[in-house]
């Protein structure tokens, strides 16, 4: 008999990992090559119309994308809302996510459902995946493969987001220690903190750097001077809290390395960007994105890529949402 009971062990132990195979399958690019064979051009039609529309487009989903899957991994649970503002996106965290975001992930979820062979087959995971890459691209970045396959999270707790995403005030270590927690590297870091080369920040969010740094210095020395003066033109003290000012003062509505270059002249708007080009392990990347926008691109191509892999739903896990806002 005892041989027998560990036979039987045997096989569900097998059954078990069997189970688990199949619903943990790769991301590919052409997964819904059958079920719906256009879907990356449905979803860059309404992307673009959007982003027609007004700029914000563009910063506003790729950071939707990072807030999503830094917390939970890539489920698209930042969409989900709750009656009782007890979701993901009611963390104080994100709740400066703009709107625009949010509308652009809907928009495009509807283009893909007006096609019957699409209806419902396509993740809202997904579907925020491939509007980032557009929206980037758009804003005159690069065009890149995006993979595919993801499913939608059910579950979208405030609590979840609670010291998951990094801060304006982090310091690298504190930097590194999120990124490399996702499996990115330092490199990675440094490429997708050029995302900051589009986009907006409020004025709450470094106003210590240009009004209070330290009893010693009022304004953070790693700070330009003649920038922190027109920070502080920009947001004066007691300023509206919802006043937003341009992440990059150069190049704000192109996609390109200029973020790099602000490093280097001590124009990071975040302590959290300066740091990049202070710290000396990562100062010769800034350095080189700096020097050669191809080499940042293929960088932050790279790094998109693998932050897109985190902690996916796939197979039979996770469900494909009707309403991107709600579970099914």
């Amino acid at each position: 008999m005892g041989g027998c009971n560990r036979i039987i062990v045997l096989l569900s132990l097998l059954l078990v990992a069997a189970v688990s195979r199949s619903s943990a399958q790769p991301l590919r690019r052409n997964f819904y090559s059958q079920t719906c064979p256009n879907v990356e051009q449905l979803v860059r039609s309404a992307v673009a119309n959007k982003f027609q529309q007004t700029f914000v487009t563009a910063p506003a989903t790729l950071r939707l994308f990072f807030h999503d899957c830094l917390v939970r991994g890539c489920d698209a649970s930042i969409l989900i809302q709750s009656p009782n503002n007890k979701a993901e996106k009611d963390h104080p965290d994100d709740i400066s996510l703009a709107g625009d975001g949010f509308d652009t992930v809907v928009k495009a979820k509807a283009a893909v459902d007006s096609n019957p062979q699409c209806r419902n087959k396509v993740s809202c995971a997904d579907i925020l995946a491939l509007a980032t890459r557009d929206v980037v691209n758009l804003a005159g970045g690069p065009f890149y493969n995006v993979e595919l396959g993801r499913r939608d999270g059910r579950i979208s707790t405030i609590a979840s987001v609670q010291r998951h995403l990094p801060h304006p005030e982090n310091n690298l270590d504190q930097l590194t220690s999120f990124f490399t927690s996702n499996g990115l590297s330092q490199t990675d870091l440094v490429a997708l903190s050029g995302a900051h080369t589009i986009g907006f920040s409020h004025c709450g969010k470094f106003s210590n750097r240009i009004y209070n740094f330290s009893p010693r210095n009022r304004i953070d020395p790693s700070l330009n001077l003649q920038y922190a003066f027109q920070l502080r033109q920009m947001c004066p003290l007691k300023v509206d809290p919802r006043i937003a000012i341009n992440m990059d003062p150069v190049t704000p509505q192109k996609f390109d390395n200029q973020y790099f270059k602000n490093l280097q002249q001590g124009k990071g708007l975040f302590t959290s960007d300066q740091v990049l080009f202070t710290d000396p392990r990562t100062k010769s990347t800034v350095n080189l994105f700096a020097s050669n926008e191809a080499v940042f691109n293929n960088a932050f191509i790279n790094a998109i890529t693998k932050l897109g892999r985190v902690g996916v739903l796939t197979g039979n896990q996770g469900e494909i949402r009707i309403d991107c806002t709600r579970p099914n």
